[in-house]
């Protein structure tokens, strides 16, 4: 074999070169005296025209056979003007067939009908559709321009272990069995974070690696158990200086991959603040439809629902969905409310604005006053839908409204999907509260650090305590973030026990790692961003399957290996393992 050429590379000036293609059967048409012939490999597709002296090799010939052809670039006499090479067909000269191929199970275009299952069985049979190999091949690209960035700022890639102490805060761990060491067990990464921050102890003050870390969780469209970030990790800088390395970042990608000149500085927005206006903190910035603080507004107006969760301490936020009144009907309303209660809210309110004055089940118990304020304050106008929920619990209204919010955006096409809205979400709270377990949990991590003029209230007020974390935010995803880190022993020890943590459990799951800080840790900060999620929104796709060439299933599976499976009692009795059977508490 001497391919001359790859198949997206000819072009009308190519017109009378000899040439040598190999590639895939994509199409053939049989016209009696002539074949057609598109032959595809990952560069594209160009058409190969046989006469009818080829019939009796090629009456065989099906999609998916490699052939190997020599003949003439010639001009295309029926252009196509929606491919690269459509100027230009081959008049084949000389064909082999170099391997035949069986009737696959699903068609190989960019357009299939074959089930998700199917794809991911014949997961080397999806691999060859354009789409994917263009995915996967922009991944690439993404990962080289980090690279590049990375390597001209002087970051050192470093690898970090993947055989770790399992540190049970947070995800669950997946567990490796030590043969050695019967009774113990490594644990998969769920990142790289002691260890970077080690390497920050050891004086390399600029690290990098492309880390595979594992999580075992829930999955979902934009979740996998195991997963590829950037983990980046830098000393001696402040926040400011952190945050202008991941934009600089970003724009090395952008401008490489999706020739996007993004400006810079990104936009900030404090979390307090992307809470109370979009109630989420990763807002998608492409569209308004913001939140409304209706607690004032509100508080004196009779309808039970609204003052129960007031007088409770709750809170009532509304949005308004600009001219769309006329559009939904009580049964889109109701789906909308069915959504809500996803988010365990108890139900949604709505009015609509009308020519003919204000209706909806709640009109009636507003006074004139009070429906005046509303409207008001809502900035409401003929023609809008108001929609409302309430609830002692501020995060419930916030995560129903913002669910809300972002299937109107999607539903309603109210943002351009081809732009690029990069947000920093700033001042995190240092602790989340668990009302169910009675204790705080760190929002980010144990080791982020607080901010400085909140550096008391690790001890005297936790619910107040903001970190020096930082996430960046892409068109309502959360792409990655970081922190400055806790870098003190002292201080470190405070945040531990502000988490609820023993001595004795510091001592046996951060023992190792918070006794180097006895030993001159310099101060230290960094940043993760998550690769499979940035391509897949650099794609353009709804899941990460589509930017992984061999992904999990929903039910953390591989149909194509059949991974897990059992394994032979020899080797677990090597690892000093029996299995029992299980039976789960909803099945008992």
């Amino acid at each position: 074999m001497n391919r001359t050429h790859n198949n997206g590379e000819l072009r009308i000036t190519d017109v009378n070169k000899k040439v040598e293609l190999i590639g895939w059967v994509a199409k053939k048409r049989n016209l009696g005296a002539l074949v057609f012939v598109d032959l595809r490999d990952r560069h594209g597709i160009t058409q190969v025209i046989f006469d009818e002296s080829f019939n009796e090799q090629l009456k065989d010939v099906k999609n998916e056979y490699i052939l190997d052809i020599k003949g003439t670039v010639v001009e295309r006499s029926s252009k196509n003007p929606d491919m690269p090479t459509g100027d230009i067909e081959i008049q084949a000269e000389e064909v082999k067939i170099v391997n035949k191929a069986a009737t696959t199970p699903m068609i190989i275009t960019d357009e299939t009908d074959a089930l998700e299952e199917t794809r991911m069985k014949y997961r080397y049979l999806d691999l060859r559709r354009p789409a994917l190999q263009k995915n996967i091949m922009r991944r690439a690209k993404i990962v080289r321009a980090i690279h590049e960035y990375l390597d001209s700022e002087e970051f050192v890639e470093i690898e970090t272990p993947y055989l770790n102490k399992s540190t049970p805060e947070g995800a669950r761990d997946f567990l490796v069995p030590s043969r050695v060491h019967n009774g113990s067990f490594y644990a998969l990464p769920q990142s790289p974070q002691l260890f970077k921050q080690l390497l920050m102890v050891a004086g390399f003050e600029r690290y990098y690696q492309i880390a595979r870390c594992f999580r075992d969780e829930d999955l979902r469209a934009d979740r996998q158990p195991e997963f590829t970030q950037v983990d980046v990790e830098m000393s001696f800088m402040n926040t400011d200086q952190v945050i202008g390395i991941g934009e600089g970042l970003i724009k090395k990608v952008m401008k490489d991959v999706m020739d996007i000149d993004v400006q810079l500085p990104f936009p900030r927005m404090t979390w307090h603040d992307a809470m109370e206006t979009y109630g989420i903190d990763k807002p998608d910035t492409r569209f308004d439809l913001k939140l409304v603080n209706l607690n004032e507004t509100v508080k004196d107006v009779d309808f039970t629902v609204f003052k129960s969760a007031l007088v409770a301490g709750g809170h009532v936020k509304g949005i308004n969905v600009k001219g769309e009144a006329d559009n939904y009907s009580r049964k889109k309303i109701d789906a909308l409310t069915e959504l809500a209660k996803k988010y365990k809210a108890k139900g949604l309110a709505w009015l609509k604005v009308t020519d003919k004055g204000v209706s909806g089940p709640i009109a009636k118990f507003f006074t004139e006053e009070q429906m005046s304020a509303l409207l008001e304050k809502m900035n409401a106008e003929v023609g809008d839908l108001l929609l409302f929920v309430s609830d002692t619990h501020y995060m419930v209204v916030c995560d129903a409204l913002a669910a809300i919010r972002n299937h109107l955006g999607k539903e309603l096409k109210l943002y351009d999907p081809r732009q690029f809205n990069f947000l920093w979400v700033v001042d995190f709270p240092m602790f989340e509260y668990s009302e169910e377990d009675g204790r705080y949990y760190a929002m980010h991590h144990p080791f982020t650090r607080p901010k400085d003029s909140d550096l008391d209230k690790i001890d005297t007020d936790p619910a107040n305590c903001l970190a020096d974390a930082y996430d960046i935010v892409l068109n309502g995803f959360e792409l990655g973030g970081g922190s400055q880190r806790i870098y003190e022993e002292e201080l470190q020890d405070r945040a531990f026990k502000a988490l609820g943590f023993t001595q004795e459990r510091i001592d046996a799951q951060f023992g190792w790692f918070v006794d180097a800080f006895r030993y001159g840790a310099p101060p230290h900060a960094g940043f993760a961003l998550g690769l499979d999620r940035f391509a897949m929104l650099l794609c353009g796709c709804d899941s990460l399957r589509d930017v992984i060439a061999f992904p999990k299933n929903t039910s953390a599976t591989c149909p194509m290996s059949k991974a897990p499976t059992p394994v032979d009692n020899d080797q677990l009795k090597d690892l000093g393992i029996e299995v029992t059977e299980y039976e789960s508490e909803e099945n008992k």
